[in-house]
């Protein structure tokens, strides 16, 4: 590969990396362009060479940061619907400062303003998701359970201004992952 196109590579995935942080953190309405560049120290120009508008790089910022979890290291990859859970709905993820954020849990509420692009790539990062999650249990009906406990209770945790109400419902949250798990006969100890 040509330097140029590597270059080209790296910057697209700096410019990635520093919208799926700041949309994640801010939602897409309070970020622009400008501070999205500015953050991955790239000029506005180099913007244009990469995404056709604002909507296209949100749409990829979340399939960036889809993929990003998604290639965590195999022995660190949940095995169970219990561990999945723990590691999910822990108070590490909710307070991680964005960087690797879970973009289903915490774009959530922007969404249904966007474009069909974004909910297109939004919609395809919740089903894979839910394939994860249907991977570590015996239905797709309990996946899809777990999935709304998972992403709803990491989203409201993180709304909260009550540490310990929020430590709370992320416990439930796990708790209620785990009777799933459970009462399909899983053995989740």
């Amino acid at each position: 590969m040509a330097w140029h196109e590597t270059h080209k590579e790296q910057s697209k995935d700096r410019i990635l990396k520093s919208a799926a942080m700041l949309f994640t953190h801010y939602g897409f309405e309070k970020i622009s362009i400008n501070q999205v560049m500015k953050n991955a120290e790239l000029t506005r120009g180099a913007f244009y060479s990469h995404f056709n508008s604002k909507s296209d790089l949100y749409a990829q910022a979340i399939s960036k940061g889809a993929k990003v979890a998604s290639k965590r290291k195999p022995e660190n990859c949940p095995q169970n619907m219990k561990d999945f859970a723990k590691y999910y709905l822990s108070t590490e993820h909710r307070d991680n400062n964005y960087e690797q954020a879970c973009p289903l849990a915490f774009l959530v509420s922007d969404i249904n303003q966007q474009n069909e692009q974004v909910k297109e790539t939004y919609t395809k990062t919740l089903k894979a998701f839910i394939a994860q999650a249907q991977s570590l249990t015996v239905s797709r009906e309990k996946a899809l359970q777990s999935a709304v406990l998972m992403i709803g209770g990491l989203a409201l945790s993180r709304a909260l201004d009550d540490k310990n109400f929020s430590n709370e419902l992320l416990a439930a949250c796990k708790a209620g992952v785990t009777s799933l798990s459970t009462e399909e006969g899983v053995n989740v100890s």
